[in-house]
């Protein structure tokens, strides 16, 4: 990277199965040879998070690629053999079910033995390609921050785990979403899924003393901020509500950030402050609803993943003329 290059970093939205689509995108930006930004820091929630942390695996490990761990990884986590393509069709046949106004007996997932199951697979996989013991020999202060983002349950307290803190437990914090998964434990505390918290952190790169301000922000949003017509069903009222609750810390923060440019802008501030621009890549089937985000086919998530690769694609070639 030359001088000139701008600082960047990476946010990812969470969304279950739909940031396959963010996995899609990652691959395509670091196999850019020049991305014309250097790569200062890495953030992800739930889905997001575990994108971020392959990714940023990939670029500090000697050994490993972030676009081959990517591709791999969701194709593992596809469902592909019998025991996983049960699971999976079971899952949407009872959402499909429940769409249809069949009542289903509710059961939490403290007792569900698929919800420990899923806790063991999902432990199992990360493990598989991520060597968590290693990190820390990886890490000479010159790797791009890694943010990954929980709320504790108990104390509603926001809690961003780094680079250097990063485990199953934390990868398990961020995407533990409570009606699947029990609230995961690490030293103590418990923790639900991101998508309630920061989702995903922005202004942490900013706060973060030991990651430089970025320039530009590259947002990988999933969740949809317009609708082009009010829910009227059951199914389209709770689509809409979980994308709603999924975008309110993140505007938050974008409202935050924008204040901060204005009074750059304005003077009010230090010259060590940084302007920050917030590009952003929207998730190219906002069409889905909500429930998709639990489908594991196959077809699914290598559709995604296409997607995703096309925006980034389209995204590159954006800036190239800009």
């Amino acid at each position: 990277m030359s001088d000139g290059d701008p600082k960047v970093a990476i946010a990812c939205q969470g969304g279950g199965s739909h940031t396959a689509f963010t996995a899609g995108v990652l691959r395509r930006l670091f196999a850019e040879p020049d991305l014309n930004g250097d790569i200062v820091g890495i953030s992800g929630t739930s889905g997001g998070a575990v994108c971020a942390l392959l990714s940023w695996y990939g670029r500090v490990h000697p050994d490993r690629d972030s676009g081959e761990l990517l591709r791999d990884f969701w194709a593992e986590l596809a469902a592909r053999r019998p025991a996983h393509q049960w699971a999976n069709a079971a899952v949407q046949w009872g959402i499909h079910l429940g769409r249809m106004g069949v009542p289903l007996p509710e059961q939490s997932p403290y007792y569900s033995p698929g919800s420990h199951w899923g806790e063991g697979e999902f432990r199992r996989l990360l493990g598989r390609y991520v060597d968590f013991d290693a990190i820390p020999e990886l890490l000479d202060g010159t790797e791009p921050a890694l943010l990954l983002s929980a709320i504790n349950v108990l104390s509603g307290e926001f809690r961003i785990f780094r680079e250097d803190e990063v485990s199953p437990d934390a990868l398990l914090a961020s995407a533990a979403e409570p009606h699947l998964f029990e609230a995961a434990e690490h030293r103590g505390n418990y923790y639900w899924d991101g998508l309630f918290s920061k989702n995903p952190p922005l202004k942490d790169f900013m706060t973060a003393e030991d990651c430089p301000d970025p320039d530009e922000i590259w947002l990988v949003k999933i969740n949809p901020q317009e609708r082009a017509r009010v829910p009227k069903t059951s199914a389209e009222i709770a689509d809409r509500r979980n994308e709603l609750s999924g975008n309110l810390s993140l505007n938050a923060e974008l409202r935050f950030l924008q204040q901060v440019n204005e009074w750059i802008e304005e003077g009010y501030l230090p010259d060590q402050y940084t302007h920050t621009e917030i590009e952003r890549i929207h998730f190219a089937r906002p069409d889905l609803h909500w429930r998709t985000k639990l489908d594991r086919s196959p077809e699914f998530i290598e559709r995604l993943i296409a997607d995703g690769e096309a925006a980034a694609e389209s995204f590159l070639e954006e800036r190239a003329v800009a």
